[in-house]
């Protein structure tokens, strides 16, 4: 499996995101944002760490802390079925997919999410139809609850499966 570093999210990132609004990137997703939603997402992005919900990060191949951006990843508060979880997203460059690297990031923010020691469960919600994803959870060792509905973009609604990961059971 592919060493991956998270690095926290900067001011700086705001090109890579602009990477991962491509077509390509966004089809499980509603496709790209526009501008104004893209520098409004890096806001957000930039401020969550100071918010005390969440965190989100840039994943470097490798341990070098400076090596190639190969996507993002971060995780959030949300509330699911009433109850306050932490929900984990992530993107991954089309260069760099195929490699592991998604699987080690996701592994990588478990450890970050549960050092937070807040909520119980942390979630993630890809497209049921979006394999990758689906298999990015499955290795990273979330367990399928079940098939949902989920809005994402604001305003629209998808397929989601739900995949769950116990905080509890991994410390």
């Amino acid at each position: 499996m592919q060493d991956v570093t998270l690095v926290p999210w900067a001011e700086g990132d705001l090109g890579l995101l602009r990477l991962i609004n491509s077509p390509e990137m966004t089809e499980h997703l509603g496709g790209p944002e526009t501008e104004q939603q893209l520098l409004d997402r890096h806001r957000r992005y930039v401020e969550l760490p100071g918010t005390g919900r969440g965190r989100m990060f840039t994943v470097r191949l490798g341990t070098d802390p400076d090596g190639p951006a190969a996507g993002s990843i971060g995780f959030w508060e949300t509330v699911w079925r009433g109850e306050k979880v932490y929900e984990t997203g992530w993107s991954v460059l089309p260069g760099f997919q195929g490699r592991g690297v998604a699987v080690a990031a996701a592994r990588a923010v478990i450890g970050a999410v549960q050092a937070e020691e807040r909520h119980r469960e942390l979630h993630a919600f890809p497209s049921v139809g979006n394999p990758a994803s689906n298999a990015v959870c499955r290795r990273a060792g979330f367990t399928l609850l079940d098939e949902c509905g989920f809005e994402y973009p604001k305003g629209t609604f998808m397929r989601c499966n739900d995949w769950c990961l116990d905080l509890t059971a991994q410390e």
